[in-house]
């Protein structure tokens, strides 16, 4: 398979994610509030020869798989705990003449109920995974579309890692209607992938780490 040259402005590969993209940040008095949320501007080397649409996730790869103890003063959550996928970013359906996204394309703050999900100018947003944990918070609850940046455990002891994947796909639409998932979006592009690219960068609310 072949390969993209991914480009993150502000965000070196293996390098931490600058607050001005978080979700969630942390200041001297608290340790956590909402960030500035803007979502990084992209771009991408152009696709091999059968090229007809990109497609974007930004994961984070580190996410606890038990949340009984996040955000808990007094406890942590071990570095050994197992760990799953976490969706910030679902863009398909980018049309083959694009290889960037413009600096705050994506969002450009904290949406309380999320941005919408769909069709925009530059494709076809699927659903972050913000809005399974704000589901029970009535003010925040809703789909989660376009760009949510980082917004670790405060107290976790592992260094969360954030990979931002370009795919170049043989196909001008996955044919993905309604609210859909990261899940949704990696299993219709199977057996459509020409290339891929990634950058992988880290980000942590634990002082501890910084």
């Amino acid at each position: 398979m072949s390969s993209l040259e991914v480009t993150v402005d502000g965000i070196s590969d293996g390098q931490p994610i600058a607050e001005e993209f978080a979700f969630g940040i942390r200041t001297k008095d608290t340790p956590f509030t909402f960030g500035p949320n803007i979502s990084p501007a992209i771009r991408w080397s152009a696709g091999p020869n059968g090229t007809k649409s990109y497609a974007i996730i930004m994961h984070d790869r580190s996410v606890p798989t038990v949340f009984d103890d996040a955000n808990q003063e007094s406890k942590t959550i071990p570095a050994d705990l197992a760990r799953m996928d976490f969706m910030h970013w679902i863009l398909v359906d980018i049309p083959a003449s694009t290889t960037s996204i413009a600096k705050g394309a994506e969002s450009d703050s904290v949406v309380p109920k999320g941005k919408e999900t769909g069709p925009v100018a530059h494709g076809v947003r699927g659903a972050n995974d913000f809005g399974m944990f704000m589901a029970s918070n009535p003010d925040m609850a809703g789909d989660y579309g376009g760009y949510d940046g980082p917004a670790p455990p405060w107290n976790d002891e592992l260094l969360h890692e954030y990979v931002f994947t370009v795919f170049a796909l043989d196909v001008e639409t996955l044919g993905l209607n309604g609210v859909f998932s990261g899940a949704d979006a990696l299993a219709a592009m199977e057996g459509h992938i020409l290339a891929s690219g990634e950058v992988m960068a880290t980000y942590t609310l634990n002082p501890d780490l910084m």
